[in-house]
């Protein structure tokens, strides 16, 4: 049986052979913090094993995570030179392959489906050959193991250390960032077990008005758009307004389709996603990527969409979910 750890060890190894090239390219002005917030990403990923299983404390997970953010924090980490081909060599490159440079990327989610749906019917001496429930995320590891080799067999490329050097370099330029989305979802978590939301209840139900459902519309798209800016992550989100507004004033009180009144909450959070840089997958990683002069240009492209779109959204509630 192929076993989801396995698949976390490989991750935690490649952050481990990329902390070790950061720690010796001197190319990097930062690069002992460089390669210790990737190195200790990397140990994470590996010792969080045993954390699971109950046999080692997580107390060093948490240390980890908080030495991690002072070195983000404080500006300890950086980027080197990266490795790369000329900018004619990769138009050449580009002319010549076409659109076969999809295949790599699309081979990924393929592999996956076929992990999810397939292989996760198989078995072998009466064991599945994928862990059971692990199924997606042993699919994406696959495919992303299928991916490189296709990407390497079309380019012609022999050397292992040729893609670990273009995703070293790719690692540094996301930085810290390509870590927020799973920081902030655990603060989620965090403020909703905190009882975070339950005060929020208390104030709004303090505040709103007897049986005005328009207000309590307003504020719980409003609150769910707010607390995405801040916690960017509509799904951190959920938990704190629904618990406050969502389900017991406008659900309970209001007698609102739940459905409905649920799944618009979470398009008003989205709506946040879109001009947060907390957001940082959606909004900082692909201004790095693509190298952008303004670094906050696609929040400020995205503003009066998000806007509109949260006006929408409290509309269609008022107006079809009671």
């Amino acid at each position: 049986m192929i076993k989801a750890e396995w698949f976390y060890w490989l991750v935690g190894g490649i952050f481990l052979v990329m902390a070790a090239q950061m720690l010796t390219d001197r190319s990097n002005p930062k690069r002992l913090g460089t390669a210790a917030f990737w190195g200790l990403l990397g140990l994470g990923f590996v010792y969080s094993t045993w954390v699971v299983d109950k046999s080692a404390p997580p107390e060093p997970l948490g240390v980890a995570v908080l030495v991690m953010v002072c070195l983000a924090g404080f500006g300890f980490t950086g980027r080197g030179e990266a490795r790369t081909t000329t900018p004619e060599q990769r138009a050449e490159s580009a002319r010549r392959l076409g659109g076969k440079l999809f295949v790599p990327a699309l081979a990924i989610p393929a592999v996956a489906l076929v992990c999810a749906v397939g292989v996760k019917k198989l078995s072998l001496g009466g064991e599945p050959v994928l862990q059971k429930g692990s199924e997606t995320i042993l699919g994406l590891g696959i495919g992303s193991l299928v991916a490189l080799a296709v990407g390497m067999v079309m380019l012609r490329e022999r050397r292992i250390t040729v893609p670990v050097h273009a995703g070293r370099s790719m690692l540094e330029t996301m930085g810290w960032a390509m870590l927020l989305p799973q920081l902030l979802a655990t603060l989620g978590t965090i403020f909703s077990v905190a009882g975070v939301g339950d005060q929020v209840r208390r104030i709004t139900t303090a505040v709103l008005p007897d049986g005005s459902v328009l207000i309590a519309v307003v504020v719980y798209c409003a609150g769910m758009f707010l607390f995405t800016v801040i916690m960017g992550n509509g799904f951190a989100a959920f938990p704190v307004m629904t618990a406050a507004v969502g389900w017991p004033v406008l659900v309970e009180q209001a007698h609102g389709n739940a459905s409905a009144v649920l799944a618009i909450g979470m398009l008003a959070g989205f709506c946040g996603t879109l001009v947060t840089p907390m957001a940082a997958n959606y909004n900082v990683v692909p201004a790095a990527l693509l190298e952008l002069k303004d670094q906050y240009g696609p929040i400020k492209a995205q503003l009066p969409t998000a806007v509109a779109l949260l006006g929408c959204n409290i509309v269609i509630m008022a107006a079809f979910a009671f």
